[in-house]
């Protein structure tokens, strides 16, 4: 008990009752763990007042009435992205009493609301949602059984960038701009490598590394589908379905005609659908796994032996977790009526 607000009026009480006794001020600070000056101040408050309950005062008086503390809060409600200065500035011109920043950002604060950055989704028309409402109501119906027939494949690209925003960081106040507590980051990408998997329920495929050049519908032919696809779906059965984007190699008549000849059932797939492709999560993940290794990659070798490392290391509950949650993913899309989900 080392401060003065820390001792309750049962223990004041015991204090003074020390001190009454005739026991010295130093004996008494002693016995009960504190220092001598708080035992001072509460026995020459005893004299002086005759109580030993600490006297609150009563503060200083607000600057705004509960009526304009709503008004506050509503005010920042009807436009989300208003800072609190603007809203100060309109508390003013409908009131004409002036407020601090501060003491806008308090009211907001009592009123439950925190200055966070907005979630981001990708935009969608009125097409966009139909079809997303549309694929989820067909695939209401579907179990976890059914969804772990399905291999979902999908590519990524991963740079020496860093991603700052996967990583945190333990530092002291003040300290931001210590050596030691900055993370260095290019404006624009310098090496990046782009890599394709697979992953189902109990399986995966290898991270493959796409090389040099662009990815061509044969390229995705000879380097996806023959070597891994294939081979899934012969070990799946007459159930197996296979799920991929809309990109523009994935839906080349090459593509197709190849699906077609093997007998692989493709899933449709509505465009602008990242946010329920399961394979987000994973690639955050294996991202995440990259940054917090102790020596971060510094050219493109390291950065292949780091994603194949890290990509192993990915535990498969993780990924059957996030094809299972396709069950609630599309039960959240219905819910929403085809509307914005987030990512």
């Amino acid at each position: 008990m080392s401060s003065r607000h820390h001792i309750d009026d049962f223990m004041r009480g015991r204090i003074i009752g020390k001190t009454e006794e005739g026991r010295k001020i130093t004996d008494v600070a002693r016995e009960f763990d504190i220092t001598h000056s708080v035992v001072s101040r509460l026995w020459k408050s005893f004299k002086t007042t005759g109580m030993c309950s600490r006297r609150h005062g009563g503060g200083r008086v607000r600057s705004t009435t509960p009526a304009e503390d709503r008004y506050i809060v509503l005010s920042a409600k009807r436009n989300r992205r208003t800072t609190a200065q603007q809203v100060a500035n309109q508390f003013l011109a409908a009131s004409g009493k002036q407020i601090s920043r501060k003491t806008v950002a308090r009211r907001l604060r009592g009123g439950g609301l925190y200055a966070h950055r907005p979630v981001e989704c990708v935009p969608l028309t009125r097409q966009h949602r139909t079809a997303r409402f549309q694929w989820c109501r067909e695939h209401h119906n579907w179990t976890e059984q059914d969804w772990a027939c399905e291999l979902f494949s999908d590519e990524s690209m991963f740079s020496l960038s860093s991603d700052g925003r996967r990583q945190l960081i333990w530092r002291e106040s003040s300290t931001a701009y210590h050596p030691e507590n900055i993370q260095e980051k290019d404006r624009y990408l310098t090496c990046s490598i782009m890599v394709g998997s697979g992953i189902m329920i109990n399986g995966r495929t290898r991270l493959h590394m796409v090389a040099n050049g662009t990815i061509t519908g044969q390229r995705y032919i000879d380097e996806v589908l023959l070597p891994y696809v294939r081979l899934f779906c012969g070990a799946v059965g007459d159930k197996f379905v296979f799920m991929d984007d809309n990109a523009t190699c994935h839906r080349t008549l090459a593509v197709q005609d190849c699906l077609d000849s093997e007998g692989i059932q493709r899933l449709v797939w509505p465009a602008r659908f990242p946010d329920l492709n399961p394979f987000e999560n994973v690639w955050d993940a294996l991202g995440r796994q990259v940054s917090c290794r102790n020596y971060f990659p510094t050219n493109k070798n390291t950065l292949i032996r780091a994603l194949t490392e890290e990509w192993d290391k990915l535990l498969q509950q993780l990924l059957d977790n996030v094809v299972q949650s396709m069950v609630r993913r599309g039960e959240c899309c219905i819910t929403l009526h085809g509307g914005h989900i987030l990512y």
